[in-house]
């Protein structure tokens, strides 16, 4: 059973008891307003500047993303140009180019 369900339910047995349904309403939009207040209090959010800090995280989430990202596709491009190294090197050394470079070719 869900929040949402829960309430709904205490909702309809209170007022089957002759209990306002506005009454019920706004007591639990404060009962909603002092949780949410709580809650960001005891994460530290509940002062002026708090929307410009989480505003400053968000964007400083985006750029450790993007450095991540970015790190490893350089990564990923170095390791392309180490197989594509090794393949010519090999290619070369196939070939009888290995003799240039110790001097024994003529």
């Amino acid at each position: 059973m869900t929040a949402a369900t829960v309430l709904a339910q205490l909702m309809a047995q209170e007022q089957a008891r002759g209990v306002d349904m506005e009454t019920l309403r706004a007591i639990v939009e404060e009962a909603g307003e002092l949780g949410a207040t709580r809650a960001l209090t005891r994460l530290g959010l509940a002062d002026e500047g708090a929307a410009g800090d989480v505003a400053e995280l968000r964007e400083l989430l985006k750029a450790w993303r993007e450095a991540k990202r970015s790190a490893w596709r350089a990564l990923a491009a170095w390791v392309v140009r180490m197989v594509w190294a090794a393949l010519l090197v090999g290619i070369a050394v196939k070939l009888g180019f290995g003799a240039w470079i110790d001097g024994s070719g003529a």
